[in-house]
């Protein structure tokens, strides 16, 4: 018996022992012209059966005898009867090799599942050959007048773009805008009291005259008006009707109505300062004097934080306390110093500077509540 075992040739893709049908040993040369077209046009292929490339001979395994652990590849070089129709098989699969983009040979199991991968392949391309197609039929079936009113559209949404962006960029800035002024402290900003040397000042305006600095009266009615514009605000804000007086604001001729009298009672002057003076600017003056005590009591009356609330300098009637000195400096002008008037006005405006603060931060806290 014969110990050599000879294998042909494996699968290019699973790599597994193949064996090849007779008929491939034989192939006359119609068969072989035929196969040596190309498959792709313009590619030629030659074949020639004495040029093998790819030739593997038959594998064969043999003990050699000596080491029964040891195999030896042997071929018959001189055996043409059984090694030329191997050289026709091999060379037949160099050729389709050559003429494609898959080695050879191919078990039938590769083979089916190749050609179901090419079939997928195949319907793919061809749809998507099919869709380009129809596309570049509809584009150049388009008439001049859509392609431009495409472009008129793609300027107008680029337009509509631009717009957006500017409006978001307002917005963004309205936005912030909006913040800081819900920040801002109205009163503070609209009433800046403060004080210049022996003056007390609202808004830069000196309330009082010395007779090392004679205030012109047109500066001192101002201040009066913007004092009188002050307390009114505050008692508007915090629902205060005054029982006796009401506070009108007009600028450096603002005044007093006596409620159910008829009568006003100025908060300005015209001349210099004297001891015999008009008493109805004191009258003013003082009356004003009581409104800012009313605001006093009603905020004290609103019980929580607003019990705790009083003015730094006590009220009696025409006059304020000094808390220093314990003196009381009276408001008016008549049996009065310049140098007494003026301070009982700083007083005043100090007053009614701690009572813009405490509305401002009630407003404020009152808001934060809300949002």
């Amino acid at each position: 018996m014969d110990p050599r075992v000879t294998v042909n040739f494996v699968c290019q893709r699973c790599l597994h022992p193949i064996q090849l049908d007779p008929g491939f040993s034989h192939l006359n040369e119609h068969t072989l012209a035929e196969l040596a077209l190309p498959i792709y046009p313009g590619e030629e292929a030659e074949f020639d059966a004495t040029e093998v490339d790819k030739l593997v001979p038959p594998l064969q395994l043999t003990d050699s005898g000596h080491h029964p652990h040891d195999f030896t590849l042997v071929g018959e070089p001189g055996d043409t009867e059984k090694t030329q129709p191997l050289k026709v098989a091999t060379g037949l699969y160099d050729l389709v090799s050559s003429n494609s983009d898959i080695d050879h040979p191919l078990c039938e199991e590769c083979t089916d599942a190749l050609l179901d991968l090419m079939d997928t392949t195949l319907s793919r391309t061809q749809r998507q050959a099919q869709m380009s197609q129809q596309l570049l039929a509809s584009l150049t079936d388009m008439p001049d007048t859509d392609v431009t009113a495409l472009e008129n559209e793609l300027k107008n949404v680029s337009c509509i773009d631009i717009f957006v962006s500017s409006l978001k960029s307002q917005l963004s800035y309205t936005q912030n805008q909006l913040e800081r002024l819900k920040k801002t402290n109205v009163f503070n900003t609209t009433f800046h009291i403060w004080h210049s040397g022996h003056f007390g000042t609202i808004n830069n305006l000196r309330l009082g005259r010395l007779p090392t600095a004679p205030v012109s009266w047109q500066e001192i009615n101002a201040a009066w008006g913007q004092t009188v514009l002050l307390l009114a605000s505050l008692a508007r804000k915090i629902g205060l009707k005054f029982s006796k007086y009401r506070l009108v604001p007009f600028g450096n001729h603002s005044y007093i109505e006596v409620v159910g009298e008829n009568r006003e009672l100025p908060l300005y002057g015209s001349g210099g300062f004297r001891f015999l003076w008009d008493t109805k600017f004191d009258a003013g003056m003082t009356a004003f004097l009581e409104c800012v005590a009313e605001f006093q009591q009603h905020v004290e009356t609103q019980g929580g934080q607003a019990a705790r609330f009083c003015l730094p300098y006590r009220i009696n009637k025409h006059c304020i306390e000094d808390p220093t000195s314990s003196n009381s400096l009276s408001i008016k002008m008549q049996f009065n110093s310049e140098e007494q008037w003026t301070k009982a006005l700083k007083f005043l405006l100090t007053n009614l500077k701690w009572g813009l603060t405490w509305v401002s931060s009630a407003l404020f806290s009152s808001t934060q509540g809300e949002t």
